[in-house]
This record gives C-alpha cells, sequence and structure tokens, in this order.
C-alpha cells in the first residue's frame, strides 16, 4: 500500500460518502419542494414518496458505512487535530450518523401513526402502531426540529472541512476527495 493511500479514507468509504451527500441534497430538496405542489395532488404525493425512499436509502447505506468504518483504521490527519478540535469532530461525526438512524426511524413511525404503509416496490414496510393522528403530528414535529438541527450540523461538517483545508491547511478535507491527490 503506497503512503498516499494510508492518508485516505478506503475508496468504498469515499464513494458511500458522497453517495450519502446526493441522498441529504435529495431529502431535503423533496421536502422542501414538497409545498409547490397542491395537497392531495399526484406531483406532492410523488415528492413525498421520494422523499421516503431517499430516506430509506440513507438508513441503509448508514449501517453498511459503519460497519465498514468499524473495520478499517482512520487515516491520519497532517498535521494533527488538536485535542478540542479532535473531540469535537467525533461528536458531529456521531451525530451525523445518529441523524441518519433517528430521521427515518421517525418517519417511518410517522407513517404507521398516519395509518399508512409505504411500498416500495419489491416490498412494503409495515405499519407497526395503531393509527393515532395525534402522535403522527408530535413525531412530524420532532422529525422537523431535528431536520432542521441537521441543516446546521452538515453545514457545520462541511465548513469545518474547508476551514481544515484552507485555513489550518491540513488534510482533512482530501482524505475524504476521490482521487490519489494526498
Amino acid at each position: 500500500m503506497n503512503s498516499t493511500r494510508l492518508n485516505k479514507y478506503p475508496p468504498i468509504m469515499i464513494v458511500l460518502h458522497w453517495i450519502m451527500v446526493i441522498l441529504f441534497i435529495g431529502v431535503y430538496a423533496t421536502i422542501e419542494n414538497r409545498g409547490m405542489f397542491e395537497r392531495g395532488s399526484d406531483a406532492r404525493e410523488l415528492i413525498k414518496y421520494a422523499h421516503f425512499v431517499l430516506g430509506v436509502s440513507i438508513f441503509v447505506l448508514v449501517w453498511l458505512r459503519l460497519f465498514i468504518r468499524l473495520k478499517n483504521p482512520y487515516p491520519h490527519i497532517e498535521p494533527p487535530l488538536v485535542s478540542w478540535q479532535f473531540y469535537l469532530s467525533k461528536i458531529v461525526h456521531w451525530l451525523l450518523y445518529g441523524l441518519m438512524i433517528v430521521m427515518p426511524i421517525l418517519g417511518w413511525l410517522i407513517i404507521s401513526a398516519e395509518g399508512k404503509t409505504l411500498d416500495l416496490g419489491l416490498f412494503s414496510l409495515p405499519n407497526f402502531m395503531t393509527t393515532d393522528k395525534a402522535l403522527a403530528h408530535d413525531l412530524e414535529e420532532i422529525h422537523e426540529t431535528i431536520g432542521t438541527a441537521g441543516y446546521y450540523l452538515i453545514g457545520l461538517h462541511a465548513f469545518a472541512a474547508l476551514l481544515h483545508h484552507y485555513f489550518f491547511k491540513d488534510n482533512t478535507l482530501v482524505r475524504m476527495l476521490p482521487g490519489n491527490k494526498s
């Protein structure tokens, strides 16, 4: 293995990271743009369906990311982070993983509490609770609040990567970029 590879994440982690970025853009874009369509219209239902499918995709892929992350060593940051940056980066990363797990579960709970099922083509997510519109509303409020916090969390993550690249001039960002540059 060459020295460049030691300072980068494995290619599968890089690919999964950027796929997740695209999925997050899709999740947020679909839910933010649903208001362009009249309630109950086919177009609005389609955009909500796309939101659900993208959320399920994030939920499935996050487990693969976690498995790979636990099985592979972290590439070193050069120069090393000071301790508060190291710990803050760990907190932000685990909060992002929590976002990728909790939000799809909340979405599924909302659908279930509304008395609906989500047909994903090959299979449907079962409705595992009795219909409870009040609970669905409360869960939706939580889902929206965490979703809003997700904007800030994702923004902080991206800002930190750029700050490290351009201000601290370390390899934090390039470890997750495609290609062989170090």
